[in-house]
């Protein structure tokens, strides 16, 4: 045992001495090291170790980004089917400037007088397969490569059991998507994957064939996205497998990167001429997402379709900067692109000054996943809510932020079988579910509360906000 022990102690002795050699003599790059050997080196590790350290120990609840504990922990119990019950009083500052609160009634909605939640129709009267979705709260655009093939067949099946769609997200239309059986969103990116030609272009005949599926309901045509608003998107080659590469229709092990726009629309008119090649192709709802940039674009696109609302795109998916799935460059990520909290209200109130509210279905997305946030945007105008890292909460993400590394530690946007075999499909649908169904309930709460018999009935004098009157 003393033998072991000695070689233990002179292994170690020799380990940091060769550090010890090699920071202060032979590497150029890190100055602390070079300077201070041994001492810069524990530097860099604590360095590393420090926002986990800040995560569990020396952040309050209510402090960390992007989401604090609070946020998060409510997601947890939720869909794990544990009462989200508090006691003691509520944690959040209500004198905070930005703080919502909603006006209830003095005559609140009992149980038994609660209508049942009917969706809007999406297309309809325009195509020949319009959409009435189920859920007010639906699931965001997250593409197989991004996400692990288990965190989307376990989206999958959740969204079939809660009766919600699912956004492919940009990387094309999966196996593990149609999985579960629930109904799709198929989004058309600016490299358009899985309808594209061999030169990128889109290829009707993939679209008819996409089409064709029962199980895909509405088309989505993605301009940009708040979490890298004029940028589009990415995918590191390290996680472009043979199965991705050939879903997308690009080459294996190499970085996917997508144009910052698509080549074939350049300004309105081409715009609103691919929204309609795209649906005379597919007969079914046809709409756009964008993050919001320039208030001119807003009142020129609507002005322009004023006069012709046939050609209108059948919905509009709003997403603010908040919005963060995707890999993102920091500058666009912290600095271009407005918040939803802006972009929402500014939107829903052009589409009234210019006659199309009804034509268009209104969608919010960028940091909704509590039931204060949904309720606000339904008050806002959104006809319906989409949530992307709410249910990547749901599926077990602990915002480790590696998202964009391969090796993610719940294997959620990990696709190494190492970090992806603690991921069990079977079991994370139901959370997926039980997280979709309390969101649902405790809006509905929310709207009853404030003498609405459905959700639908939500608008925006149910809602303040510390330092305005309805916007936040």
């Amino acid at each position: 045992m003393l033998y072991v022990f000695a070689a233990i102690v002179l292994a170690g002795a020799g380990t940091v001495g060769w550090y010890y050699v090699y920071d202060r003599w032979i590497q150029r790059d890190h100055a602390i090291r070079r300077n201070f050997p041994i001492y810069g080196r524990f530097r860099y590790i604590m360095e590393n170790l420090g926002e986990y350290f800040r995560q569990y120990w020396f952040t309050a609840d209510w402090e960390e980004r992007p989401f604090n504990r609070l946020t998060r922990a409510w997601v947890y119990r939720s869909a794990k089917g544990v009462s989200n019950y508090v006691a003691f009083g509520s944690e959040v500052d209500a004198q905070q400037p930005g703080h919502i609160y909603f006006l209830h009634s003095a005559f609140p909605v009992n149980d038994e007088e609660a209508e049942t939640y009917t969706g809007k129709w999406i297309g309809k009267d325009v195509v020949g397969n319009p959409y009435k979705p189920k859920s007010f709260f639906n699931i965001s655009g997250m593409s197989y490569g991004a996400l692990s093939s288990a965190a989307i067949t376990a989206l999958s099946e959740g969204a079939a059991m809660a009766g919600i769609w699912l956004d492919t997200g940009e990387g094309g239309l999966s196996p593990y998507h149609l999985k579960g059986g629930c109904d799709i969103c198929f989004q058309i990116g600016t490299a358009k994957y899985g309808v594209r030609d061999a030169d990128g272009n889109l290829d009707e005949a993939k679209l008819r064939k996409i089409a064709g599926i029962d199980q895909v309901r509405m088309f989505c045509i993605k301009l940009s996205q708040g979490a890298k608003p004029g940028r589009g998107g990415i995918l590191p080659g390290s996680k472009v497998t043979e199965e991705i590469a050939a879903i997308r229709g690009i080459e294996a092990g190499k970085s996917s990167i997508s144009p910052s726009r698509h080549r074939d629309i350049t300004d309105i008119p081409s715009l609103v001429a691919f929204i309609n090649r795209v649906r005379r192709v597919v007969d079914k709802p046809v709409g756009i997402k964008m993050a919001v940039g320039s208030y001119d674009f807003i009142d020129e696109f609507f002005d322009y379709l004023r006069d012709r609302p046939a050609e209108a795109p059948d919905f509009i998916q709003i997403d603010g900067a908040e919005g963060g799935t995707g890999a993102a460059p920091a500058p666009l990520a912290d600095y271009v692109g407005q918040s939803i909290v802006q972009s929402l209200p500014l939107v829903a109130q052009r589409l009234r000054e210019y006659e199309l509210r009804s034509r268009i279905r209104l969608i919010a997305s960028g940091k909704l996943l509590t039931p204060d946030k949904v309720a606000w945007a339904i008050c806002m105008g959104a006809d319906y809510v989409v949530s992307a890292r709410g249910f990547m909460f749901s599926l077990g993400c602990i915002q480790a932020m590696k998202c964009n590394t391969g090796h993610c530690p719940t294997g959620v946007t990990s696709n190494d079988p190492r970090f992806m075999r603690g991921l069990d499909p079977t079991r994370k649908a139901v959370r997926v579910a039980n997280y979709a169904k309390a969101v649902q309930h405790d809006v509905e709460a929310i709207a009853h509360a404030c003498g609405c018999k459905s959700v639908r009935d939500l608008k925006a004098q149910h809602v303040r906000v510390n330092g305005g009157d309805m916007i936040m």
